[in-house]
């Protein structure tokens, strides 16, 4: 019993994660970018970025640590 319960989660995580990634929509990138000194800059890297992730590709995610 506890071996068909295992199979049947393992299953059950396996298909219900898929490879569909969420990109950021063009509003998001200008209102995060809004803060950056080079506007202009920012929102071609990340609209990059995006166009990179939709094909599969390979991405670089900088952190920012918070500040109080």
């Amino acid at each position: 019993m506890k071996l068909v319960l295992n199979f049947f989660t393992f299953f059950l995580a396996f298909f219900s994660f898929s490879n569909k990634s969420l990109s950021l929509s063009d509003y998001q990138i200008k209102r995060f970018c809004a803060k950056e000194k080079r506007v202009s800059l920012c929102i071609r890297n990340l609209k990059e970025k995006r166009s990179d992730l939709q094909k599969g590709k390979l991405i670089e995610i900088p952190i920012t640590p918070y500040k109080r």
